[in-house]
């Protein structure tokens, strides 16, 4: 080789070892000129602090914020309120000049190493929390390692935002925190649904807890149907403690007996409604009239086929949103076979469980369940087309 073709190649190689330190280089100050642009707009558009407050306060009068604005649990025997996740953004939307955020630095050896940031680029005032995420997933029952990206992904956010919120919280005023929480209260118990169509709504989002009626009026210590919005306003707290894994059911109320998801609704069985219905009737005189052995078994073969299709349409009814389509996709794919249907969902799940628990699934279960049962159903289709072919 020449001494020109060595000195190209040499320049070359050079090159290509600079490569990755040029390009971390080229991001090192992409990102540095990123924060100084940030803060040279927070400085040239500074926050008005009365401007910031009162948007602070028309938000919180918001009904729908209000609602999901406060959450509730139960620490030493005492019972811990503070602004939920939900409100901690409100917050930082309305208070401005803020950077907020969760990021996953690393994955590695079944867990993920996550930061969450909030920054007032005005003040530079910065919170952050660098914590790890084990990716299992733990119950009553075991604990499992989880494998779905997408199940990983939501354990990730779900614990990001509580630090998110703390991250927040640390940043923006403390008399602003509190004001907007004497404001949410306030327009939670002018807003608070007492009604019938309201307890009924209640009482079908704290079933997806396993919570029933009746442990809701044991801690309430009345009937359900004269519930003070003051207590109203209590079990929207505890239900969105529930809903952020803040704490679980337990910690709030007594366990009773299970029952149907119709009774546990304060809804009436068909049972319960048939009862009453021949409460009212007067007695009939029985028909002795003999049927046939060939007859009498058509009758009763018919009697279990509409007793059977009775109980699903009772099943369908009882279930809405996800966990109806999950269990419309768990009868396509095994034919209408509980046992196979109930086999598919421990599968999906990890834990054992039947067709009657899919209505007291948690909202995050029954979505994964639902994709593992999409998925053999798009592989079954598959294998039947190759089978055509």
């Amino acid at each position: 080789m020449s001494e020109n073709n060595k000195l190209v190649f040499h320049d070359q190689v050079q090159q290509r070892n600079s490569g990755g330190g040029a390009l971390i280089e080229q991001e090192s100050q992409r990102a540095i000129a990123e924060v100084q642009s940030a803060i040279m707009l927070a400085k040239q558009f500074p926050r008005n602090q009365q401007e910031a407050y009162d948007r602070i306060m028309v938000a919180c009068q918001r009904p729908t914020l209000a609602e999901q604005a406060l959450y509730q649990y139960a620490r030493g025997g005492t019972a811990i309120t503070g602004p939920s996740i939900r409100m901690a953004e409100a917050l930082a939307q309305n208070w401005g000049n803020l950077q907020f955020g969760i990021r996953e630095l690393s994955q590695a050896n079944g867990e993920s190493t996550v930061e969450a940031f909030a920054w007032d680029v005005e003040t530079n005032v910065r919170q952050v929390k660098v914590f790890q995420v084990p990716h299992k997933r733990h119950t009553r029952k075991e604990t499992y390692a989880l494998t779905d990206p997408r199940d990983i992904y939501e354990l990730v956010a779900n614990n990001g935002a509580r630090r998110l919120r703390a991250c927040i919280l640390g940043v923006i005023p403390g008399d602003i925190v509190d004001a907007a929480v004497a404001e949410v209260e306030s327009t939670l118990k002018a807003k608070a649904d007492t009604s019938a169509d309201g307890v009924k709504r209640m009482l079908k989002s704290f079933a997806d807890y396993k919570v029933t009626k009746e442990m809701i009026e044991k801690r309430i210590q009345r009937r359900i149907d004269s519930i003070t919005p003051a207590q109203m306003v209590g079990l929207k707290k505890i239900y969105n403690s529930l809903k952020d894994g803040m704490s679980s059911a337990a910690d709030w109320f007594e366990v009773v007996e299970d029952k149907p998801l119709e009774e546990q609704v304060g809804l009436k069985t068909d049972k319960q409604q048939d009862t009453g219905k021949q409460a009212g009737r007067k007695p009939q005189p029985k028909k002795q009239a003999e049927k046939k052995p060939a007859e009498a078994q058509e009758e009763q073969t018919d009697h279990d086929q509409g007793k059977a299709q009775s109980q699903q349409d009772r099943s369908n009814k009882a279930l809405t949103g996800t966990h109806k389509e999950l269990h419309d996709c768990l009868a396509t794919a095994c034919n209408g076979d509980e046992a196979e249907m109930g086999a598919l969902l421990t599968g999906a799940i990890g834990v054992k469980t039947t067709v009657e628990d899919i209505a007291g699934l948690s909202e995050s279960d029954a979505i994964r369940a639902l994709g593992s049962v999409e998925d053999i159903l798009q592989d079954n289709q598959q294998q039947d087309g190759q089978d055509g072919r």
